[in-house]
Formats: C-alpha cells, structure tokens, sequence
C-alpha cells in the first residue's frame, strides 16, 4: 500500500513589517522561505514570491501613499494548499473599480501600470479582497501544491 505523506495545516508562519519600499526584499525572502516550508516546489514558490511583491508594492504606494504603515502577512500549508494573506490598514481597496488591462494593444496605446492585479490572478489559483472599515484590508490569495508539493 502506497501512502503519500503530504504536510498537514502547519503553524502560521508570520510577518509584521513596516510598508517602506525597502523592507520589499525583506518580505520577498520571508515569503520565498516560507513557501518552501509549506511544501510548494521552486516554481510555485517562485510565482508566490512574485504575486506577494506585486500586492506589497500596491500597499506601500496606494493604500500607504508612500508613507509607510504596518504590513501583517501569513503563509500557512492547508491540505494541498498554501494561503498566504496580506492585511493593511490604509486607503480602501476594491479591485472591481479596476479596468482589466487590454493586453491586445499595441504597446504605445497602453496605459502605463494597471498590470499587478492581472499579475496576481495569473500567478496564483484564488485571488480574494475583502475590506473593514476597523479591520481593513485583506488579501488572501492561494496557490495549489504540484503533486503534493514535489518538485517539478
């Protein structure tokens, strides 16, 4: 009889950190870490790692407006999957005012930034914004583990 052993919920891994442009590495290592550590294979954490860049950058420079604020971020292992949340208290986000890009158009017609939440959905299998006027706002995305979490 044959068993897979895949990691079980795990103890969330956690980080508090203050949304300045310069602590990015920072969160980038702590993710890359972390998602190894739920059992995601080099890819997978790889598209973690740049899904969680993209939605801190969209925090420091739109929820913060560049002037810093706390960060709380989680990674934890669910079953086959590793959810990762990103909680701020800055300006209101609600991703349904976003035009999505038009990827079909010629370059010198595009507007400039807009790509992050395109980003995000493309690199990650669930994508969720909630928002609390006292709780503020929640970025939960989710990342299914390739055959149980080996790598490719």
């Amino acid at each position: 009889m044959s068993t897979t052993t895949e990691p079980p919920t795990t103890a969330v891994s956690t980080l508090q950190i203050d949304g300045q442009p310069e602590n990015l590495a920072r969160i980038g290592n702590w993710i890359m870490e972390s998602a190894r550590a739920c059992g995601l294979n080099e890819d997978d954490a790889f598209r973690v790692q740049l899904a969680v860049d993209e939605a801190c950058t969209n925090v420091i420079e739109h929820a913060y407006e560049g002037q810093g604020g706390p960060i709380e971020l989680s990674c934890r292992r669910e079953g086959p999957e590793v959810r990762v949340t990103i909680h701020d208290w800055g300006r209101p986000f609600d991703p349904t005012t976003i035009q999505p890009p038009d990827l079909g158009a010629p370059l010198k017609d595009r507007q400039i930034g807009g790509l992050g939440l395109h980003f995000m959905h493309v690199l990650m299998d669930r994508v969720q914004f909630t928002f609390d006027a006292v709780k503020g706002n929640v970025l939960t995305m989710v990342k299914t583990c390739s055959e149980a979490g080996k790598e490719d």
